[in-house]
């Protein structure tokens, strides 16, 4: 008699007393190694097609970087040209792209063509402001979204969740530098409360305890700005989660124990809502510090956004790519980081 037995369509042999393998289990998943090998080429790819991109891109800008820095002042043919030269743009596009990968690949971003200073030390004095104004942004944004995203979905069609969805849809489709423009008219240009622009009050030379404040005094307007134009995502996305959350067996049990509504929420609901909110907040992440060219530009604030808007106008190739470059790879980075968190906290990401 035969050891083995047909199974399903009659291709597949089954030792017999071998345990049957049901076709609706997961199946095991890649390994670490391998899922994060795979996420970081692919992440490495973006990097490489960005680094192409920046460099061709800002070179069909309209403008031309020579006559920009020569601009009001009276320079024969001849100086032009060797203007030109020095920058090395006369030299053919292909070149330019060979001296930009290898001088990269150096970590030398090159020099700028207006500030006279290494792009790599421009965007290195600018990373502290962007990140101040960005990391306040975002911890004003993720904790007003989440707590009024789940309250609104806890109290769904009530009128607590109607003004508020209300409110964060309207200010979601509000453009940034029109919404900073009309805080920095009301509440600098009529009311006086706050600067109109800048990180510190122009020659004030505080030091200490007075230099923070004066910084935070700066810091309200853009940062409130940035944050009501961001936390609505936040909030959907968590009502949204929670709603689907709220219909199922494990809260109907949670609550048979005797616990009280707020407990239910807290304890056993939310968590299991966060996990789409985790994505979005890495996701989110990245694109708060790429995203915050117009509030910088705005409000004057010394940041890497201003930096660009500032680039722009010359245009600035090096300090143009160099800050593209910087914002490309955090916003990839970003996006790495949250597929590996997802992964850990997703069991179903592991056996896919």
């Amino acid at each position: 008699m035969s050891d083995n037995v047909v199974t399903g369509g009659g291709d597949t042999l089954v030792p017999s007393g071998a345990p049957a393998v049901d076709i609706d289990e997961p199946r095991r998943g890649t390994s670490w190694a391998r899922y994060t090998l795979g996420k970081a080429g692919g992440a490495l790819v973006s990097l490489l097609m960005v680094i192409v991109l920046g460099f061709f891109a800002f070179r069909i800008l309209p403008g031309d970087p020579v006559r920009s820095l020569t601009h009001g002042r009276r320079v024969s043919v001849d100086q032009l040209e060797a203007i030109r030269r020095e920058l090395g743009l006369d030299q053919p596009l292909p070149n330019q792209f060979w001296r930009y990968l290898t001088d990269l690949l150096r970590g030398d971003l090159g020099y700028s063509y207006t500030n006279n200073e290494e792009v790599s030390r421009l965007i290195l004095d600018r990373m502290g402001p962007t990140l101040l104004l960005t990391g306040t942004a975002f911890a004003i944004s993720l904790a007003l979204g989440l707590w009024l995203g789940q309250r609104a979905a806890w109290r769904r069609g009530s009128l607590f969740d109607r003004v508020h969805t209300g409110i964060a849809l309207t200010l979601w489709s509000v453009p940034t530098f029109w919404f900073g423009l009309l805080l920095l008219l009301l509440f600098a240009g009529t009311l006086h409360w706050f600067p109109t622009g800048g990180m510190v009050t122009a020659g004030a030379n505080l030091e200490g305890l007075a230099y923070v404040l004066d910084v935070a005094h700066h810091l309200v307007l853009p940062a409130i700005t940035m944050a009501a134009v961001v936390y609505a995502q936040y909030l959907l996305v968590m009502r949204a989660s929670l709603l689907e959350e709220m219909t199922a067996d494990y809260l109907v049990t949670a609550r048979a124990k005797g616990l009280n509504e707020d407990r239910v929420r807290r304890v056993h609901a939310v968590p299991n809502a966060l996990l789409p909110t985790v994505t979005l907040i890495f996701l989110a992440i990245g694109g708060l510090i790429s995203g915050g060219v117009s509030v910088e530009t705005v409000f004057s604030w010394p940041g890497l956004g201003y930096l660009t808007f500032q680039a722009l106008s010359a245009p600035d190739f090096p300090v143009l790519q160099g800050t593209f470059v910087v914002f490309s790879a955090i916003v990839i980075a970003m996006n790495f980081i949250a597929d590996l968190v997802y992964r850990v906290l997703d069991p179903r990401l592991r056996t896919a």
